[in-house]
This record gives structure tokens, sequence and C-alpha cells, in this order.
């Protein structure tokens, strides 16, 4: 029984027919037979009430409303190519947006080879990167100025979303040659005395860390201070004292700035984790995003636990 409706099989075995000139060809382009073929040409005819074909044996020549009608396919095969770029542009996040903020060392490190990975992927998408201290990022991000972040957290963060990614312990820097770079762990007691650049105050990290050497009883002499893991780890390959920070920051700051690195007891821990405005609801390239990030973030953190600390050097010598 013929269909009453006019169906999208009808209408690409009609101009299969048209673009191939016969049946059987149109059949072999469309991966079928060419009996189902000529079934739906016959209730295409049916439906439309009027001939679309002239038949002579087994040649087709189209009618004059065979072929008007055939106009106004191939301008639906057009619209419907069009949604088909669109579709894949908005699959591929085409002249999209994203912004996102991170400390410097982690926005020079981390979140560029992250943003490099991303783009291998999405070249279409303009990813911004905002740089600045941990307050500054956090009203970024609150504000939601940002749409996400890339932290590494020794405290609490109200008023935005986190996602931790992965906990790791502080690590102790010494200018190379340090008389404490021949030990292979440091504990509190091998700072008494030293001088010390620390974070800035009234931070949540620096409070932790001062915690650490109240509770050991042991006195060190802060020498300067400094909000960036980066900034303290240029002084101290400059010489100017020893300190603690993230293990990851260090492990960029190792061939930078001349520094030895060394596990510390007991364990200061702080987060990595991925932050999000609050209550917002995720778009879907926030989400691709963030997997790409916690991807490249667990990557390397296995590699940063699987590679020993820096070697101590055989010789090593004592500032005067």
């Amino acid at each position: 029984m013929a269909s009453s409706r006019m169906g999208l099989r009808h209408i690409e075995a009609f101009r299969a027919v048209m673009m191939t000139g016969s049946m059987t060809a149109a059949a072999r382009s469309v991966h079928t037979s060419q009996p189902h073929i000529s079934r739906l040409i016959a209730q295409l005819e049916a439906i439309t009430q009027f001939a679309l074909f002239d038949r002579n044996g087994s040649r087709l020549t189209p009618t004059l409303d065979g072929a008007r009608f055939y106009q106004e396919v191939e301008k639906t095969f057009v619209g419907l190519a069009g949604l088909e770029s669109a579709a894949a542009g908005i699959r591929s996040f085409s002249a999209s947006r994203l912004s996102v903020a991170a400390m410097p060392r982690l926005a020079g490190g981390l979140l560029a080879r992250i943003v490099a990975r991303f783009k291998t992927e999405y070249p279409d998408v303009m990813v911004s990167i905002h740089s600045g201290n941990a307050s500054t990022v956090h009203n970024w991000i609150s504000s939601g100025f940002c749409d996400m972040g890339l932290a590494m957290l020794s405290g609490d963060a109200p008023g935005i979303q986190v996602e931790p990614v992965m906990a790791m312990n502080c690590v102790a820097i010494m200018p190379r040659g340090h008389r404490l770079a021949r030990l292979d762990r440091i504990k509190p007691a091998d700072f008494a005395g030293e001088p010390f650049v620390a974070f800035t105050s009234s931070t949540p990290l620096r409070d932790r860390i001062d915690r650490v050497f109240t509770q050991a009883k042991v006195e060190r002499q802060v020498v300067a201070e400094a909000g960036l893991g980066a900034s303290i780890s240029a002084m101290v390959g400059a010489g100017l004292g020893v300190s603690l920070i993230n293990p990851l920051a260090a492990r960029e700051e190792y061939a930078t700035h001349g520094v030895e690195l060394r596990p510390f007891t007991p364990a200061v821990p702080v987060t990595v984790a991925l932050l999000f405005p609050p209550a917002h609801t995720r778009s879907r390239l926030v989400t691709v995003f963030a997997r790409y990030a916690r991807e490249l973030m667990l990557e390397e953190m296995a590699d940063l636990r699987a590679r020993p600390t820096p070697a101590r050097r055989a010789s090593p010598r004592t500032p005067g």
C-alpha cells in the first residue's frame, strides 16, 4: 500500500535518481535495491499527484513538474547541510571563548600545557588565561568574571565550588650546595636558626607552616616574605634562605632558580583543585575543558611522584 505521507526516504530516492539518471545507479548510490527505489518513486508520485519522470524503456527523463520539485528538494538539502555545519560548529565550540584563572606559576606552567593539549582537539576556542594572586583568582571565580580556575589550596575557599584533584605535601627548598642538601629528608629542627623565606602573613599556607614550627618548638629567622612560590624560589635560589613550598611549584622552579628539593616531615598538605563560580550551571565547554585539565594534572602528579627528588651533589659546600 502506498504511503500517504512524504518521508525522507522518498526524497532521498528521488534525489538519487535525479543525480544518477537511472533507478539502478540510484539504488547503488544509496545502497539498496532497484525495485525498492522504483517503489519509493511510485509512492512519491502518488503522494505529490504528478509524474516526476517520463519513462521510455529504461530511460528516465524528469518532467517539468519533476524538475521544479527537484529545485525545491535541493533548497532543502542546502538547508540541511547548513544545519549539519552549525551542529559541527556547536560540537567543536567554534568561536567560543573560555576564561581561566590561576596564580602566575600555574598559569605559565601547568595551565598553559592544559590549554595547549585542549587546543589540539578544539582549535577554534579562544582560551584566555588570567593570572593573579590567590585572593584575585578567588574574586575572579566567585564573581563569574572567569569561567573556572586552577589553584593549589592550603585552606578553605568560601564562596566558590572546589573540586579537589589531588593532595600533595610541601617540600623543603634550599640553595644549591646548602648544608641541608646533604640530608635526604628535612624536619623542623633542621631549620632551627636558618634564614627562612616565608609566605606573606595571614595566608592559609603561612599559618599552617607556622603551626608546624610552633608545635616543634623551633625558631626560624624569617628574613623575607612573598606571596608567590616563584618569588620565594627566586630568593632561595639567590642564597637568601630556605623555605617550604608546594611540590608542583618546586619542580617548576628547580631548573629555573637553582634550588635543591627535599621531602619535609611532618606533612604540610596542599590540594590541587579546579575552581568554579558558585551556583552556576556549567556549560559543556567548561565541562570538557575541566576534563582535559583533570587528566593532565593527574598525569603530571603521577610523574611527579614517580620521579625521585633531585639527587644531592656528592660534595656539597656550605655557603660562606
